[in-house]
């Protein structure tokens, strides 16, 4: 793998960002990504401030300074208390998503803070660039979790969003393999932010169960749904058959709500309620079968990438 703008801005040898995922991006999972040359990011949307504070404290002593950075939903209910904290511990990245990142950019960047925001339409990466953003993330609906409404694919999103802006630019969803970091460099990006992989890892703080559940999936067993409240990519269990029902019904954004309960993602992600937690993860779960060390994954990605490189290279 060779610099890019993304390894450059980050000051990573690889241009390789672990997802800041919800109940799996904890500090264990953010530095072991670190320090196998990667970027790791904290997922704070998971996070009271006080744990994030924690997490941050802890990722400081295991990462020796290294670069590092946190991700922000800006829709979080106590932003402004998530960005002093960053603010104060000198956090040097956010990846910001799920809202405008005009309001908080200047505010980041006076802190001497680098900023990346996830879009999932050329339109929103062309806000981003006025919002005078360093880095733009384009997320193809194959990624697990929340999505964009637009529903675009990543192979169709990445060279969309690279005519649209002259930013920096990092692929994500669907991205498990070397071979697929060197399909989204071929299409214009400058770095992978992978979730799925390294939410199945062996460092991520999801349960075991959920692990375990998510590397038996077959094609096919996660799906969209909650397109009335933000869509969502989930594992088809006893709690999507709900949504789906109801969702066929006509139910509203309130039924669905009442539906999925509270702390639904955190019941099937972190305390492994299989049934009537919400399992959020990608497509591309399909294609792993292993739960592996983030060393070894980040070995693996790389190898498989030059492997890749050199073989087009000889068509």
């Amino acid at each position: 793998m060779k610099p890019t703008r993304i390894t450059t801005l980050f000051g990573i040898k690889y241009p390789i960002i672990a997802g800041g995922m919800v109940w799996c991006s904890s500090w264990r999972l953010a530095s072991a990504v670190t320090n196998a040359g990667g970027l790791g990011l904290l997922g704070s949307g998971s996070m009271h401030p006080e744990t994030l504070e924690q997490h941050i404290e802890k990722m400081q002593q295991a990462t020796a300074g290294k670069p590092w950075g946190v991700n922000i939903p800006l829709m979080y209910p106590e932003i402004d208390k998530l960005i002093e904290i960053i603010i104060s511990h000198k956090v040097p990245v956010v990846f910001t998503s799920a809202g405008s990142p005009k309001k908080y950019t200047a505010t980041f960047h006076a802190a001497g803070i680098k900023v990346a925001h996830v879009v999932s339409s050329s339109k929103f990466a062309r806000k981003c660039e006025e919002a005078g953003v360093d880095a733009v993330v384009a997320e193809g609906f194959e990624a697990g979790g929340h999505n964009g409404r637009e529903e675009t694919t990543t192979m169709t999103l990445i060279p969309q969003v690279r005519q649209a802006t002259s930013l920096p630019l990092i692929a994500a969803g669907g991205i498990a393999s070397g071979s697929a970091i060197a399909a989204a460099m071929a299409l214009g990006a400058e770095g992978v932010q992978i979730g799925t992989l390294f939410a199945l890892s062996q460092e991520s703080s999801a349960s075991e169960a959920f692990k375990q559940r998510c590397i038996t999936l077959n094609e096919g067993d996660t799906m969209l749904a909650l397109k009335k409240i933000s869509p969502t990519r989930m594992i088809k269990n006893a709690l999507y058959d709900k949504i789906h029902a109801a969702e066929d019904a006509g139910a509203d954004a309130d039924k669905l709500r009442e539906i999925l309960g509270a702390k639904a993602a955190k019941r099937g992600i972190f305390d492994g309620d299989l049934d009537s937690g919400e399992l959020e993860i990608g497509q591309i779960a399909s294609a792993i079968k292993e739960i592996k060390p983030v060393a070894q994954i980040m070995d693996e990605l790389v190898a498989d990438f030059d492997a890749t490189v050199q073989k087009m290279a000889q068509l």
